[in-house]
């Protein structure tokens, strides 16, 4: 089965944030997104709002419900009391856990499930309250004992940062090494019921091939990449060519 496409429009109000302008908004290259069939949007709120910010949520949740019912919202972040507030009041379908310091320009490594047993599992708890999926940010080589205890959390699936596996976009002996190790560590993930998304660095030329080695993929979200293309070839059109590397007949 082909990996979900969630579009992450993060790029895009950080661009809107450049101006004290409404555009461009990020509920219409939304709309226009879900409508080329993408499965969901994401948004990563940071403390800085230096892209999407909280105001955005309430939008984004209202163009979900109101126009695709059967479009999903996945919200990332640090789970800060904050942030988690943010979230229970937005109720999205998926929330995507980040180690993230606040300074960091994106999020570039995995969770140490061990060392963060007890802030995870009681954060996880909170928002399963209202249902809602969790994912938990992993590294690529994650090992099992660190995979067991992102299980133990209560989390139901992990997302792969794929970050060194876009940047190896040079090397194509190394990018077909991370792919494999990325799949090996999806494989225990799996086997351990917890589902696997990936995410950070993905392209339409590299996507095939991870999901060659990760059979399984529920998901992947994607923002740098996609916003880049879009300016070359249109949401649409753009939304459409990520789906069929996602392996989608489109």
């Amino acid at each position: 089965m082909a990996a979900r496409l969630s579009v992450n429009l993060n790029a895009i109000a950080q661009l809107r944030n450049r101006r004290d302008l409404p555009w461009p908004s990020v509920r219409h290259l939304g709309r226009i997104a879900l409508e080329a069939g993408a499965y969901g949007l994401t948004v990563h709120p940071r403390p800085d709002q230096r892209h999407i910010r909280f105001s955005d949520l309430p939008v984004i949740r209202a163009l979900i419900d109101d126009e695709f019912p059967q479009a999903e919202f996945n919200i990332e972040g640090f789970p800060s009391d904050h942030f988690i507030g943010l979230c229970l009041e937005s109720e999205p379908e998926q929330v995507t856990l980040v180690p993230d310091d606040p300074a960091q320009s994106t999020s570039d490594h995995g969770w140490d499930f061990i060392a963060n047993r007890d802030l995870l599992k009681r954060m996880v708890a909170r928002l399963k309250k209202k249902n809602i999926r969790i994912s938990l940010f992993a590294d690529g080589d994650t090992s099992r004992p660190q995979l067991e205890a992102a299980r133990a959390s209560g989390a139901d699936r992990i997302e792969l940062y794929t970050g060194p596996y876009g940047g190896a976009f040079d090397s194509p002996e190394q990018q077909k090494a991370i792919a494999a190790q990325l799949g090996e560590t999806a494989a225990t993930a799996l086997e351990l019921g917890l589902g696997v998304n990936a995410g950070h660095d993905l392209t339409v030329g590299n996507l095939p091939l991870l999901a060659s080695h990760i059979p399984h993929l529920c998901e992947v979200s994607i923002g740098h990449g996609l916003t880049a293309d879009a300016l070359e070839y249109g949401m649409a059109e753009t939304v459409r060519r990520f789906r069929r590397a996602c392996g989608e007949h489109v």
